[in-house]
């Protein structure tokens, strides 16, 4: 299932009224869909497939972050992507080796590039069917990492799909497994939630401490995986605070 831009920047401000304590992060996080879904409507309506036609978007981002977000953030983009050659090198070098994790030593590339990149990834994605290997631990359209987990009902009980962090292509995986090493001893793969989020747990492994956010839309029909898993942030701030690590950040690098 993909979910709409629409859909986000309704969602985003809904939880900013009912999560005050995320408010900053969710308003923050609607104004980058708003800059984004105009960028996905421009890149269906011209069927422009070149990763450096998204160059131009990059000074509006610029601003955008300088009104919106933490200034140290619109200060870093400034500074170090100040030329048109220096963005499109950034896309380029992101898009074909994975924007999702080999700019992990970079997160201030990470933040700029994945901004540009999800709806341009999204728009690709969107014009074929993407078929999943079984278990498949990347994303099989781009190969990036996931951001998130969605568990929908089925039959009993629940189904469990991997959310691309770059695309947004969904794809199954097994429940009772871990991602990262691959552990499948369900008493080394706790499960912690909290009250206040009902339909957002945690998924962690005991084995290589890593975790993952997985939201539950059988607890939440209305929840859009990717703004609940940023409404969530004190979930992260638990999990780390009890030695995990999160498998890969959020689009605001968290």
């Amino acid at each position: 299932m993909k979910w709409s831009f629409d859909a986000r920047i309704r969602r985003a401000a809904e939880l900013a009224l009912k999560y005050p304590a995320a408010g900053d992060l969710l308003t923050f996080y609607r104004e980058l869909a708003l800059f984004q879904k105009p960028i996905f409507e421009a890149l269906r309506s011209t069927a422009e497939t070149d990763v450096r036609a998204l160059a131009p978007y990059f000074t509006p981002l610029i601003e955008l972050v300088a009104r919106h977000g933490p200034a140290h953030l619109a200060d870093q983009g400034k500074a170090r992507l100040h030329d048109p050659a220096a963005v499109e090198a950034l896309l380029q070098s992101a898009w074909e080796d994975g924007a999702a994790h080999t700019l992990a030593a970079d997160p201030y590339g990470r933040f700029f590039a994945r901004v540009l990149l999800q709806p341009y990834a999204e728009y690709l994605a969107s014009r074929g069917d993407v078929q999943a290997s079984p278990e498949n631990r990347t994303c099989p359209f781009c190969s990036s990492w996931p951001v998130a987990g969605v568990l929908r009902g089925e039959g009993d009980g629940a189904k469990r799909w991997l959310l691309c962090a770059v695309c947004s292509t969904e794809w199954v995986f097994r429940r009772v497994l871990c991602w990262n090493c691959g552990e499948e001893d369900k008493d080394r793969l706790p499960i912690y939630k909290a009250e206040e989020f009902a339909s957002v747990r945690v998924d962690a492994c005991d084995t290589c401490h890593i975790y993952l956010k997985s939201v539950d839309l059988t607890k939440d029909g209305h929840a859009v995986p990717m703004v609940d898993e940023i409404a969530a942030v004190a979930l992260d701030i638990w999990a780390e605070e009890h030695g995990y690590s999160k498998l890969e950040p959020n689009l605001l690098g968290m």
